[in-house]
């Protein structure tokens, strides 16, 4: 009786154990966030750099991550280097738009997600930027390298006003979109 009820318990505890979550941590020198942000002459492209990020994925659901995203880091790679690309970089990071000496970080924190096929998770969070937080959805992918993901963000919703005609009328050319996109690649 003892041995069968030692040979269960070894089964269960192996199953068990077999079954916990995984938790990724992500290496910021590997990983990749290419933010891309459209106007009505053109658009504007770049990186910006992951200062920490880590999930923990179990079964079939991302349950929970947390990322920081160093805006102090915003490149611009569509404009040469020299005066006009500073420009850019310079303004992204007044308080026209990121305020990054008063903020310089962004924060994504998962809250769950709901599998859909073949490793890809719709992925429900919240993301601060400017001390501001809402909720933002997109979807995920796992890979053999790590997790993907395309994530739009309304800038208006986080007072980053410049441009949008949300908040300013006869903008003409000078229009920017408020949408802007992360395109994001994260490597353990």
């Amino acid at each position: 009786m003892n041995t069968k009820f030692f040979f269960l318990f070894f089964l269960l505890l192996g199953l068990s154990i077999g079954m916990q979550a995984r938790e990724y941590t992500f290496i910021p020198e590997k990983s990749v966030l290419k933010w891309n942000g459209k106007k009505v002459t053109g658009e504007h492209y770049g990186k910006v750099a992951l200062k920490s990020g880590e999930l923990t994925l179990d079964k079939d659901r991302i349950i929970t991550g947390n990322f920081i995203i160093d805006l102090r880091t915003i490149t611009c790679e569509d404009l040469p280097e020299g005066e006009w690309n500073d420009k850019l970089v310079g303004h992204l990071k007044s308080d026209d738009f990121f305020g990054v000496n008063r903020y310089p970080e962004a924060v994504l924190k998962i809250k769950g997600s709901s599998p859909l096929s073949n490793g890809v998770f719709k992925v429900q969070a919240d993301l601060t930027i400017k001390g501001i937080t809402k909720p933002v959805e997109f979807e995920a992918r796992k890979s053999e390298k790590g997790f993907s993901a395309l994530v739009t963000v309304d800038r208006s919703e986080y007072n980053v006003r410049y441009g949008s005609g949300k908040f300013f009328q006869n903008l003409g050319d000078n229009l920017i979109y408020d949408n802007f996109t992360l395109d994001v690649e994260l490597s353990e």
